[in-house]
Order: C-alpha cells, then sequence, then structure tokens
C-alpha cells in the first residue's frame, strides 16, 4: 500500500510540471500583446502632431494601461513558475529583482495592479463621459470600488495570517541581516 502511496505522490508533484505549457502560452500572449502595443505606439507617434492635449492624454493612458498589463503577466509568470514548479537558479544576478514574490505578496501585487489597470479605464470613461450613459459610468465605479475593497481585504487577511509569534518577533530581532549589503 505504502508503494501505491508513493507512485501517487510522486505522479501529483510530477504534474505541476504541466503548468509550463500555462506559462509558455502567456509568455507567447505577452508577445503577442507587445505587437500590439507597438501599433499602438506607432498609432501615437503618426498623429503625434494630429491629437489635441485631451486625445493625446487618451492615448498614453492607453500605453499606461497596456504596460500595466503586460508587467501583471510577467508577475504572473515568474511567480507561478517560482512558487508552483521549481526556483529559479539564484547564483545569477539577472534574478536579483525577484525579491520575495510567495503567493500572498503576488495576491496583494495582483490586487493592485487590477486597481491600477482600473482606475486608467476609469479615467478614461471619465474623460469621454459624454459617451457614456450615466447609468453604465455608475457600474464602473462600482466595478472599480469592488476591486479597491477586495484588495484592502485581501491585505489586512494577509496581514492577520502573517502575524508572528513573539518568539519569531525575538529571533527576527536579534537574527543578523541576511541581505545586508557589506559596501
Amino acid at each position: 500500500m505504502k508503494a501505491i502511496e508513493l507512485v501517487i505522490e510522486r505522479c501529483l508533484l510530477a504534474s505541476r510540471w504541466l503548468l509550463v505549457v500555462f506559462l509558455l502560452g502567456l509568455s507567447v500572449a505577452l508577445g503577442v500583446y507587445a505587437i500590439a502595443f507597438t501599433l499602438k505606439l506607432s498609432k501615437v507617434i503618426l498623429n503625434v502632431f494630429v491629437y489635441d492635449e485631451y486625445d493625446m492624454i487618451l492615448a498614453m493612458l492607453g500605453l499606461i494601461d497596456a504596460a500595466l498589463v503586460a508587467s501583471l503577466i510577467v508577475m504572473v509568470l515568474i511567480s507561478t513558475y517560482e512558487n508552483f514548479v521549481s526556483r529559479f537558479d539564484r547564483t545569477t544576478k539577472d534574478l536579483s529583482f525577484l525579491g520575495k514574490l510567495d503567493s500572498g505578496t503576488l495576491k496583494l501585487k495582483v490586487a493592485s495592479s487590477i486597481i491600477a489597470i482600473s482606475s486608467i479605464h476609469l479615467l478614461q470613461v471619465f474623460m469621454n463621459a459624454d459617451k457614456y450613459p450615466d447609468n453604465k459610468i455608475l457600474w464602473y465605479m462600482l466595478l472599480h470600488l469592488t476591486f479597491v475593497v477586495s484588495a484592502v481585504l485581501t491585505g489586512v487577511l494577509e496581514k492577520m495570517m502573517r502575524k508572528e509569534t513573539p518568539k519569531e518577533k525575538e529571533a527576527a530581532k536579534n537574527a543578523p541581516e541576511a541581505d545586508a549589503d557589506p559596501i
């Protein structure tokens, strides 16, 4: 019976590598999105002397929105691989930007990114308010507020779950800084 249990556990652990298919797909999607961003940017460049200030602000907001979505994809790619598939080789300095992306931190960063994207979209709606019925603007605002409340509650829950015991606080206080820069 123990042998069957061991086989099942190995299969379950090996199945995490199936996530790589999704991550590679997201990488391809990011490449396609980069092409779409480049086309959007070229349109802005070609119309730089045609757009008035209002249109230029909307175009810039669209580019910022695209950059935030791309950053969100990268964040999900890296943290999903790191947390569920395999650890990156930390011997290279190229990965120093990763920091700590555990699932709790990822949830908060994703929520913050969604709020930023929603804020930009809401600003675009407000700048084109004459093109939207009032009830639709209200729904956009309610949706945005839902994102904000969800992010705040996620942060509160994450903080509650991470409460350190007095022993852990004392150990952290007395521990030497592992990441201290000797320079």
